[in-house]
C-alpha cells in the first residue's frame, strides 16, 4: 500500500489522504460504481459523474454560444497593431487560426483530460502582445516567446512542479479563487452588458450611462438576467440555453425595428456584435499565420535579460490564470476533490500548457481554459464530451463566421452573471472567523474583479497568506512552495520598475 498524500484544511494544516482511495467529487451525484451504458459513457465517464449525452451537447453549445464572441474579439485586439517594425496581423487570418486553434485544443483537452473546460486565445495575454510586447519586437518575434512561455508551462506540468505548487495552496485560498473568479465574470457580464461603465471622474464605475440604463441592449441583457434566472431557479432543462436563444430573438426583433448599431457610432448601440440575421452563412477560412513565428528573435532584437522578463511575465500570467480557472470550474462542477484536485489533473495542466504553444505557433496568443466554461457547467456539463462539442463548433465557426455574429455580448453577459452567482455559493466553504485566513481569502476574492485578472487575485492571495501567517506566528502554516511563489509574484507585481532598470 502506497503511503498517503498530504493535504490541508482552511487553516493549512495537513491531513492524511490515501492516493488510491480519493474522496468522491464534492458534486458527484453518482457512485463510482455506475454502469456505463457504452463505450462513449465509458470514456468520459458520464454516467459515473452524474450526467448524459443529451446534457454534455448541451452544455458544450452553451459555452460555444457564451465564449464565440472570442472568433471576434480576438482580431479586434490583435489585428491592426503595427509592431515594431511597422507590420500589422491580418484581422481575418486571426479571426480563421483563433477558430482553428480554439477548436484543436478544446477537442485535445476533452479527450485527454476528459473535463468540460474549453480552450481559447487568453485575453489578458493578447492584450499584453498588443500593448506592450510588439512596441519592441515585430509580431512574429512576440509570438515566438508565446511559445517559449508554453513550453515552460508544459515541463512544469509534465514534471509535476504545476502540480506540486498546487497541492501547496491551501483550501480555503482554493474556495476564494472560485469565488473571486464567479465575481469577476460577473463583473465583466457587467461590463460588457452596459449595465456598469467608466465615469469621465468621480468613482471608476458607475451604473449604466451616467448613473442609469439608457440603452435597449444593456435593457435586453436584464430581461435575458432575469429570464435565464427563473429558468434556472425553477430547475429547467436547458435553461441557461433557452435563455440564449430566447434573449438572442427578442435582441434580433429590437433590432429589426430600432435600427441601433454598434456603440462605436454612438449611444445606445450594441456593444460587440449586432444581433441580425446574416446575408451569407459561409465563409473560406485563411491560415496565413499558421506557422509565423520566429523563436529566438527578440532575444538578439531587445537582449537576453529584456526578453527574459517578458517570458516571466507571460509564464506567471499564464500559469495561475489557467490554474485559478481550472480550480473554480472543478469546483463549480463537482468534480473537485476534497483537497481541491480534480480528474486528471496533470493531464490538464500539460494540455492547457499545449494551447499557450499552440496560440503563439498561429499568431493567436496563447489558448488558455476559459472561465465562460462555467456557462456549460451550470448547464449540466460535467465531462470531456462537452469539451469535444464546443471544439467541433469552434472548427465549424471558421466556415460559419456570420453565425457567431447573432448572439450580441449582451445576451452572452446574461449567462455570465448567473454562472457567477452559482459559483458564489463555494464561500459556505471558508471559515472566515479565523483571521489569518479571512484576509487573505477576501484580498483574493475583491482583486480578482478590481483589477480584471485572475492571476493578480491568486498573487495577492498567496503573498498575504504567507506573510500574516508568518507575522502572527502561524509560520509552520505557510508550505514552502507558497513562500517561493509569493517571491515570484512579489516580482512579477513589480515588474514595471525591472523593466525600467533593465532598459535603462
Amino acid at each position: 500500500m502506497s503511503s498517503p498524500t498530504s493535504t490541508r484544511d482552511d487553516s493549512g494544516e495537513a491531513s492524511s489522504l490515501p492516493p488510491e482511495h480519493p474522496p468522491l467529487p464534492t458534486g458527484a451525484t453518482t457512485t463510482v460504481d455506475a454502469k456505463p451504458k457504452n463505450a462513449l459513457d465509458r470514456f468520459f465517464e458520464i454516467t459515473q459523474r452524474g450526467s448524459t449525452v443529451a446534457r454534455e451537447i448541451r452544455g458544450g453549445v452553451v459555452t460555444f454560444v457564451t465564449m464565440a464572441y472570442i472568433v471576434i474579439l480576438n482580431p479586434l485586439i490583435l489585428g491592426g497593431v503595427e509592431d515594431v517594425a511597422g507590420n500589422a496581423l491580418q484581422s481575418a487570418q486571426i479571426g480563421a487560426a483563433t477558430g482553428l486553434t480554439a477548436g484543436v485544443m478544446t477537442i485535445l483537452f476533452g479527450v485527454i483530460a476528459r473535463l468540460p473546460f474549453a480552450l481559447a486565445a487568453g485575453l489578458g495575454i493578447n492584450s499584453f502582445l498588443a500593448v506592450a510586447v510588439v512596441g519592441q519586437v515585430t509580431w512574429p518575434e512576440a509570438m515566438g516567446l508565446v511559445v517559449i512561455n508554453g513550453i515552460l508551462i508544459v515541463l512544469f506540468g509534465a514534471t509535476g512542479i504545476r502540480t506540486a505548487i498546487f497541492n501547496a495552496v491551501p483550501h480555503a485560498l482554493k474556495a476564494a479563487i472560485t469565488v473571486g473568479i464567479g465575481l469577476f465574470i460577473a463583473f465583466i457580464g457587467f461590463v460588457d452588458s452596459g449595465f456598469v461603465s467608466r465615469t469621465p471622474g468621480g468613482p471608476p464605475v458607475q451604473l449604466g450611462d451616467g448613473g442609469s440604463i439608457t440603452s435597449v441592449p444593456t435593457f435586453i441583457f436584464l430581461i435575458g438576467l432575469i429570464l435565464i434566472g427563473v429558468l434556472v431557479a425553477r430547475k429547467v432543462p436547458g435553461g441557461i440555453l433557452i435563455g440564449i436563444v430566447a434573449s438572442t430573438v427578442i435582441a434580433i426583433v429590437a433590432q429589426s425595428f430600432l435600427k441601433l448599431g454598434s456603440s462605436a457610432d454612438g449611444p445606445g448601440g450594441w456593444h460587440m456584435t449586432i444581433p441580425e440575421l446574416p446575408t451569407s452563412f459561409v465563409t473560406i477560412p485563411d491560415f496565413g499565420l499558421v506557422g509565423q513565428f520566429d523563436l529566438f528573435g527578440s532575444f538578439g532584437r531587445i537582449g537576453a535579460l529584456a526578453a527574459t522578463m517578458l517570458v516571466f511575465t507571460l509564464v506567471f500570467s499564464n500559469f495561475f490564470d489557467a490554474m485559478g480557472t481550472m480550480t473554480g470550474l472543478a469546483k463549480n462542477s463537482g468534480l473537485a476533490y476534497k483537497d481541491g484536485t480534480f480528474p486528471r489533473l496533470r493531464s490538464a495542466f500539460v494540455v492547457e500548457g499545449l494551447g499557450a504553444v499552440a496560440g503563439g505557433a498561429t499568431s493567436t496568443s496563447s489558448n488558455t481554459v476559459f472561465v465562460d466554461s462555467a456557462s456549460g457547467i451550470g448547464e449540466g456539463a460535467r465531462t470531456g464530451l462537452s469539451s469535444v462539442v464546443v471544439g467541433v463548433l469552434f472548427l465549424l465557426s471558421m466556415f460559419f463566421t456570420p453565425l457567431t455574429l447573432v448572439v450580441p455580448i449582451e445576451v452572452g453577459s446574461a449567462a455570465l452573471v448567473v454562472v457567477g452567482a452559482m459559483m458564489m455559493a463555494q464561500v459556505k466553504e471558508i471559515k472566515f472567523t479565523k483571521f489569518a485566513v479571512a484576509l487573505p481569502v477576501f484580498l483574493t476574492i475583491v482583486t480578482m474583479p478590481l483589477t480584471y485578472s485572475i492571476a493578480n487575485g491568486i498573487g495577492v492571495g498567496f503573498i498575504s497568506w504567507a506573510l500574516v501567517n508568518a507575522l502572527s506566528g502561524r509560520a509552520r502554516k505557510v508550505h514552502w512552495l507558497m513562500w517561493i511563489v509569493a517571491a515570484g509574484f512579489t516580482l512579477y507585481f513589480v515588474r514595471g520598475p525591472i523593466e525600467t532598470l533593465l532598459g535603462g
